[in-house]
C-alpha cells in the first residue's frame, strides 16, 4: 500500500491554504498601508523621506526581477492601486466631515463616497506601475532604464493626468511632501509635478540599491551599492543649489497687510440667526485698523450685496477711502437670476472706488461644492450645503493694485492648481500688462473641521510661492492664516482663533522658468525619457 505524498495529508493542505489566504490578503493590505504612510510625508508631519522611501518600496515591485514577479501587468496594476488607494484614503479622509457632520450625508454614504474618491485617485499610480511593467515586457529593458528613466517618467506623466481629468484633483501629489528639504529648489523650475518626478527618480534609485542588496554574489557590489546612492545625493544637492539662485527681485515699496481670520464656525456661517453677528464682526475687524491692504477670507460676507443692510457696503467703502487703505473683500455676486460668482470685491482710496470696486471671479470651480458634474445631482441633493451652479470667471483677470504693488487673488481651492496661476503671470508677462508681485488666497475650509486639511492646504500654498518666487498671503475663516515668503517660510496666526495677522510685505517681480514654461517641461522631459528608453531597446535590438 502506497504512503499518501506529505502534500496530500489533510493536514498540511490546510495549512497550505491557509499560508494561501494570508499572503494573498497580505499582498492587498500591505500595498494600502505602505501608501497611508504617505499622509506622515506631508503637512502636518513633514517627514518628507517617507515618500521617496514609499514610492521606492512601490517602484521595487515592479523592476524586481522576474522570478520575484507574481501576476505580471495585472499584478503590477492591482499593487499600484492600492498603494494610491491607500495614500488618498489617508491623505482626503477629512472630506467625511464635510460631507457627514456638515452636510447630514448618512455616515455609511459619506464613508463610501470617499472611499471611492480614493479607489478613484488610486488609478493613477495603478496605471503608472500597470505601464511600467507592460513597457518593461514589450522592451525588454534593464532595471537601470526601467528605475531611472520609465517609472519616474510614468510616475510624473499620471500625477500631471490626476490634476486635469475631470477638472483635476491633485491634492497631496508627491511634490508637495516636498516644500521643505533640499528638493524643493526644483519648484521654481519644474513645478509641483516637477519636484515629484525628481522625488521620483531618487526612489528608482533607491529602488536599484534595494534589487542589488538582495542580489546574490558580490561582484560589482561595491559599484551597485554606490551609484544609486551617488544618485540621491547629487539629485539633494542640486536641489540646495537651486534653493540659491534669485529668479525674482523686489519690486516697488512693501506693503503693510492686515489678514483677518473671524473664526466663524460653519454650522453658524450661513445660519440666520448668526448672519447679522457675523456682518458686524467683519465690519468691526475691517475698520479696526487702516493698512495697504486688508484682506477678509472667501464670503467672509455670506450675503449677496442686495441682501445687505443698507449701507453697509458704503460704510466700509468710507473707511477705506479715509484711511487710505485697500480691501479685498470675500462675497458672492450675482449678475442675474440663478447667476451667482464666488468673489473678491477690492475697494480703494480712490474716488468712485465704492461705485466700480475691482472684482475677481473664482474661476476653478469645486466639483458638487460650487458646480455639479452631470448625473450627479442627486448626490448634491442629499447633502444640506448652500451648493449651486455657479458662473466661472475668465482664465486670465487682472491683479488689483495696492501702491506699488499688484495683488492677484485666488479663491480657496484654486491655488491648487499652480499652472493656471503660473498661467496668470506668464500671460500677463507676454502681454506686457501689469504682472502681479503678491499672490492673496481667501478660503474658507471650515467645511473641514480641525483637520490634517488645515496643515494641508498652507503646503499648498507655499508651494505656489516657490514656484512663482512671489509671496502668498492666506486670509482664511478659522486657518491657517499665513504670509508665506517667496522661500517658502512662513508667518501664521494659529488656526481655530479669531484674530489679525498683520505685517509688512515686500512684492516680488520676474520670470521663474516654472512661469515661463509652466508643466511644459516636466511633460517635455518625461516623454523624452521613454522616447530615449524606447530608442535604447530599439539599438539593442539591431545589435542582435
Amino acid at each position: 500500500m502506497n504512503s499518501p505524498a506529505p502534500h496530500d495529508l489533510p493536514g498540511l493542505r490546510g495549512d497550505t491554504a491557509a499560508r494561501g489566504r494570508l499572503g494573498a490578503l497580505t499582498s492587498l493590505l500591505l500595498p494600502a498601508a505602505v501608501g497611508a504612510l504617505n499622509v506622515f510625508a506631508f503637512a502636518p508631519f513633514k517627514l518628507w523621506p517617507l515618500q521617496v522611501l514609499a514610492l521606492a518600496w512601490l517602484f521595487h515591485g515592479v523592476i524586481a526581477s522576474p522570478a520575484e514577479q507574481r501576476h505580471g501587468v495585472r499584478g503590477h496594476f492591482l499593487r499600484g492601486w492600492l498603494y494610491g488607494f491607500g495614500w488618498a484614503a489617508a491623505g482626503v479622509h477629512w472630506l467625511y466631515i464635510s460631507m457627514h457632520d456638515y452636510g447630514g450625508m448618512p455616515a455609511w454614504m459619506a464613508a463610501l463616497a470617499v472611499a471611492l474618491l480614493a479607489l478613484y485617485l488610486g488609478l493613477y499610480a495603478g496605471a503608472a506601475t500597470a505601464l511600467a511593467g507592460w513597457l518593461r515586457d514589450r522592451w525588454s529593458s534593464q532595471p537601470l532604464v526601467l528605475a531611472l528613466c520609465m517609472l519616474p517618467a510614468l510616475w510624473a506623466l499620471s500625477e500631471w493626468a490626476r490634476g486635469w481629468v475631470f477638472t483635476g484633483f491633485p491634492w497631496l501629489v508627491s511634490g508637495y511632501a516636498h516644500t521643505v528639504g533640499p528638493l524643493a529648489g526644483f519648484a521654481a523650475v519644474g513645478g509641483v509635478y516637477g519636484v515629484g518626478w525628481i522625488a521620483a527618480l531618487a526612489a528608482g534609485a533607491l529602488a536599484l540599491l534595494w534589487m542589488s542588496l538582495r542580489r546574490k554574489g558580490v561582484a560589482g557590489t561595491g559599484q551597485r551599492i554606490i551609484l544609486p546612492l551617488c544618485m540621491v545625493a547629487l539629485l539633494c544637492a542640486a536641489g540646495v543649489v537651486l534653493r540659491q539662485v534669485k529668479w525674482t527681485a523686489p519690486q516697488g515699496q512693501p506693503i503693510t497687510v492686515r489678514l483677518l481670520q473671524g473664526n466663524i464656525p460653519q454650522e453658524m456661517k450661513f445660519s440666520n440667526d448668526a448672519l447679522v453677528s457675523t456682518l458686524t464682526l467683519y465690519e468691526q475687524m475691517i475698520s479696526a485698523a487702516p493698512a495697504d491692504l486688508i484682506a477678509t477670507p472667501e464670503t467672509a460676507i455670506p450675503l449677496l450685496p442686495q441682501q445687505l443692510p443698507p449701507a453697509y457696503l458704503a460704510r466700509i467703502a468710507r473707511f477705506v477711502q479715509t484711511s487710505h487703505s485697500h480691501l479685498a473683500l470675500g462675497i458672492p455676486l450675482s449678475d442675474g437670476p440663478q447667476v451667482y460668482a464666488n468673489s473678491v470685491l477690492g475697494f480703494g482710496p480712490g474716488v468712485g472706488s465704492e461705485l466700480l470696486p475691482y472684482r475677481y471671479d473664482k474661476h476653478h470651480l469645486v466639483p458638487f461644492g460650487e458646480f455639479i458634474p452631470p448625473g450627479f445631482r442627486w448626490f448634491v441633493d442629499m447633502m444640506h450645503i448652500p451648493l449651486g451652479d455657479m458662473s466661472r470667471g475668465a482664465p486670465v483677470q487682472s491683479p488689483f493694485g495696492v501702491k506699488d504693488q499688484w495683488v492677484l487673488p485666488n479663491i480657496c481651492y484654486e491655488d491648487l492648481f499652480g499652472e493656471e496661476i503660473a498661467g496668470q503671470l506668464r500671460d500677463a508677462y507676454r502681454a506686457a500688462q501689469p504682472e502681479a508681485s503678491v499672490l492673496l488666497n481667501l478660503s474658507n475650509i471650515a467645511w473641514f473641521g480641525n483637520s490634517i486639511a488645515l496643515p494641508q492646504h498652507l503646503q499648498i500654498s507655499q508651494m505656489r510661492a516657490l514656484e512663482t518666487g512671489r509671496p502668498m498671503l492666506r486670509a482664511t475663516n478659522t486657518g491657517t492664516t499665513a504670509v508665506i515668503l517667496p522661500s517658502g517660510q512662513t508667518s501664521e496666526l494659529p488656526p481655530y482663533t479669531r484674530g489679525t495677522l498683520a505685517a509688512q510685505v515686500q512684492g516680488y517681480g520676474g520670470q521663474t522658468p516654472y512661469i515661463l514654461l509652466g508643466n511644459k517641461l516636466v511633460v517635455g522631459l518625461a516623454i523624452l525619457m521613454l522616447l530615449l528608453a524606447w530608442g535604447r531597446n530599439k539599438a539593442a535590438r539591431i545589435r542582435h
